[in-house]
This record gives C-alpha cells, sequence and structure tokens, in this order.
C-alpha cells in the first residue's frame, strides 16, 4: 500500500479527466466496495482511456494502481462523512465553476466544449458533481490526518544519513534576483493616437468592412494576437484587470466596447458569448509608445532610487514598496523565488552577465520589456548565487526537510489506513489477484467476509 500521500492529488486529477466522447465500456460491474462506497469497472477503465486521449504516459498495471487510488480515496471519503468533514454548497458550487472555467479555456470556448462532450454545460456540472465532491472530501479527511505534521532537524538528519551518497541530487547554479520596476508614462499625444487607432478598427469591424479577428491578429499587442484577440474570462477570478473585466460584462453578445483603458494599455473588446459568470470574448490591445525622452526620465528617478540603496538609507523591500510599479512584487517584496540562470529573461541573463554582477549589488538602472510587451526602466538585486554542487544539508537543507517531511506525511497516512481499513467493509473483485499493490486491501476484504 505504497504512496498513499498521493491519493488524493491523483485522484482530483481523475476528476479532471473529460472524455472526449461518449463512453463505452463493455461489461460494466462492480469491482470494489469501501463500505457503502461502489468502484464500477468504468471507473478504472474510463481513467485508462482518458489519460491516453490526453497523451499522458499509462503504466503498466495501470488497472492495479487506479483501482488503488480509487479504494484509498473512499476510504478517505466515508471517514470524512463519519468526522463531519462535510462540504458546503457554495464551496462545491465554487469547485464546480473552476473545473469548468478550466476545460473551457482547454477547449477554445463553451461551444466547442459542449460540442466535444456531446452534453451542455449544466450537464456536465452534473457529471462532476459527485467525484468533484467526494474528491474535496478526501482531501480533507487527508489534511486532518497528516496537516499538522512538522518534521524536526534531528528527523532530518536520520532521513539525510540515509542516502546513498551515490543516488544525492545534482543542482545546477541558481541565482535569486529582485526587481524595482517603474514603467514611464506615455505622451499625451501618443496616448491619443492610440486611442484614435482603437476607435476606427472599431468602425471597420460595425461597418463589416472588416472582421475584429482579424484585426486582433494584425494589430493586438499581446500574446492573444496569435488567437485573433480570443479568451475565455470569468467575472469573479481576481488575475483580471477590474476595469477590464467591467467594460466586458457590460456587453451584450456580439457588441463591441467603446475604447477604455487598462492598467496594461488601451483595448476594445467583442463579446463572442456570455454564460453567467463566463464569457468568450475577442480584444484588441494597443499600447501607447514610450520615447527615449520617458525612458530616460524614469531612468533618472531610479538612479535616486539607487543611490539611496547603496548609501543604506533604504531597505530593497522599502525602496520596492515606495517605488516599483509592479503590483506582484509588493506581496514578495521584489523578490523572485531561487531560478537556473537560463530561467531569467534574456534582457536580464544579459545585463548580469555584460556588468559581471557580483552577490549584494544593485544594477543601473536599465530599460526592458516585459512579457506583455510593455517598456520599463528596473533595478536589479542580485541576493545570492549559487554554485553548481551535489546536493548537501548545509545548503539545501529545505529540498531534504520537506522530502522528509512528505515521507513522514506518507508513514502517517499509510498508518492510518492500516487503522481504519478493517474497520469498514471491503470487497475487491477477483479480476484484480494479480495486482501485487492490492495485497493488504485483499487481506483485510477477506477479514470483512469472515
Amino acid at each position: 500500500m505504497k504512496q498513499l500521500l498521493t491519493v488524493i492529488t491523483a485522484l482530483l486529477l481523475v476528476t479532471a479527466a473529460f472524455a472526449q466522447a461518449p463512453r463505452k465500456v463493455v461489461a460494466d460491474k462492480i469491482v470494489g466496495i469501501v463500505g457503502d462506497k461502489i468502484i464500477l469497472r468504468s471507473d478504472v477503465y474510463n481513467e485508462i482511456i482518458d489519460r491516453q486521449r490526453r497523451n499522458e504516459p499509462v503504466p503498466e498495471n495501470a488497472d492495479c494502481y487506479i483501482l488503488e487510488q480509487i479504494l484509498g480515496m473512499k476510504a478517505l471519503v466515508l471517514q470524512a462523512e463519519k468526522d463531519s468533514l462535510l462540504v458546503t454548497d457554495d464551496e462545491l458550487e465554487a469547485l464546480l465553476d473552476n473545473r469548468i472555467r478550466y476545460f473551457i479555456q482547454m477547449y477554445g470556448g463553451k461551444e466547442n466544449l459542449e460540442q466535444i462532450a456531446g452534453r451542455t454545460i449544466y450537464q456536465i456540472r452534473d457529471d462532476f458533481r459527485q467525484s468533484i465532491k467526494e474528491g474535496k472530501m478526501a482531501e480533507n479527511m487527508r489534511d486532518k490526518v497528516v496537516g499538522n505534521l512538522k518534521i524536526t532537524p534531528q528527523e532530518v538528519k536520520e532521513y539525510w544519513d540515509k542516502i546513498p551518497k551515490d543516488s544525492l541530487l545534482f543542482y545546477e547554479s541558481e541565482v535569486e534576483v529582485g526587481e524595482i520596476v517603474v514603467y514611464p508614462k506615455a505622451s499625451r499625444d501618443l496616448e491619443k493616437l492610440a486611442m484614435d487607432e482603437l476607435a476606427d478598427f472599431k468602425q471597420q469591424v460595425e461597418s463589416g468592412r472588416q472582421r475584429f479577428e482579424t484585426l486582433a491578429r494584425l494589430y493586438s499587442e499581446d500574446g492573444s494576437k496569435e488567437n485573433g484577440g480570443r479568451m475565455a474570462i470569468n467575472r469573479t477570478e481576481k488575475n483580471w484587470d477590474p476595469t477590464f473585466l467591467n467594460n466586458a460584462f457590460r456587453l451584450k453578445e456580439k457588441q463591441i466596447s467603446p475604447v477604455f483603458k487598462s492598467k496594461f494599455g488601451y483595448h476594445i473588446i467583442y463579446m463572442e458569448s456570455r454564460s453567467g459568470d463566463d464569457a468568450i470574448v475577442r480584444h484588441i490591445i494597443r499600447i501607447p509608445k514610450i520615447t527615449d525622452a520617458e525612458t530616460n526620465a524614469a531612468i533618472e528617478r531610479l538612479d535616486t532610487v539607487r543611490a539611496k540603496l547603496i548609501a543604506g538609507t533604504v531597505t530593497f523591500g522599502e525602496a520596492v514598496n515606495k517605488y516599483s510599479d509592479d503590483e506582484n512584487s509588493k506581496y514578495t517584496g521584489g523578490m523572485k523565488p531561487p531560478v537556473t540562470i537560463d530561467q531569467l529573461d534574456k534582457e536580464m541573463v544579459e545585463m548580469m552577465s555584460k556588468t559581471n554582477m557580483k552577490v549584494g549589488e544593485f544594477s543601473k538602472p536599465v530599460a526592458f520589456t516585459d512579457e506583455r510587451q510593455k517598456k520599463g526602466v528596473r533595478i536589479v538585486y542580485l541576493k545570492s548565487r549559487t554554485e553548481p554542487h551535489r546536493e548537501n544539508l548545509k545548503d539545501d537543507y529545505d529540498r531534504v526537510s520537506q522530502r522528509a517531511l512528505e515521507i513522514k506525511k506518507q508513514q502517517a497516512l499509510e498508518k492510518w489506513f492500516a487503522a481504519k481499513i478493517p474497520s469498514y467493509y471491503l470487497m475487491v473483485d477477483s479480476d484484480f489477484t494479480h495486482c501485487a499493490n492490492l495485497s493488504n486491501w485483499f487481506q483485510y476484504a477477506a477479514k470483512a467476509v469472515k
């Protein structure tokens, strides 16, 4: 009964599986029972089919491991019911909303999803309701069993001592960097030019002279242009710019918004379809050009900030909070998680290489272009740099301790299963007697029959 810690993760993927056509399973029957929870043959083999359709690797004896995962989940659900770890209606509806949005985005829109599934959105929601509810209950039960477990330094050391030294991991050089980012403001004339361009695009579409999709592919200035500006959005998602959402959800289907400004640039939106809080839209964004004059003004501003950092009159975190225009950095003190050098953007890598940047240094302000093609100026702080090395307890304690904690949780969960499963009624079909990983389940099932 190995790797039971992965039961919930694996089963949440199972509940995310989406059939691309009506399923056909020969001779469906009950292949497992845990308490009053039944498992059908189709539950096991449809998951294998779905993984194949998603081009995911399907190991030998996949049916054995999937059945073990489902048995484990059913046991957790059964105990969750006994311990009153229930899922509220609001929680369930939110989980269903997220799952449906995931599929809408995956398949390129509500209509495509319904066509592929051969079912309406409401029928798809009903199909997932029970499995998602059970998945969340199992997750809650798992968290109750292992969620509060901690690991002590002594336990980490004991785990470390058992690792064969010839199997220690090798880490490439990693850097930890931070940024203070300023986005220069475009001139009023160039802002007006962007607005006039979008107003002309809107008029061309409304007059029938051009298709919105064509103009988006030609003129939009973000990654969505490759898809004709098409995006799936949801009114409740917090990662969208509020101004963008407000303008989108004012529209009826087939309407185009007026020109409006968000924190990213100027837009027009075309509403393709709406369903409650979900919508499929197309948009065109024009980002007013930044001239050398605006860029140089931003560089001068950050030169002053850099002088304060070097003098020590302000900390890097304080400077981020006071001067940076990057909203996400406010929550991280401007720092990025440690990464290998190739995971940084190319402009940053080139700058650090040319200046031979040392740990603890602050770069001079440099102009750059972000992932949204927006022009900015930034100061880069190199907090740390590790050398390529074989894993050791001093430099990699956090990684080692996390692995040790996962093993401790796995052992605790296995112990919990060993104590609880014999108290449930259990049946495992004889078709699965070839599964070595189910030996404990068969033993418990034999006791349950007696």
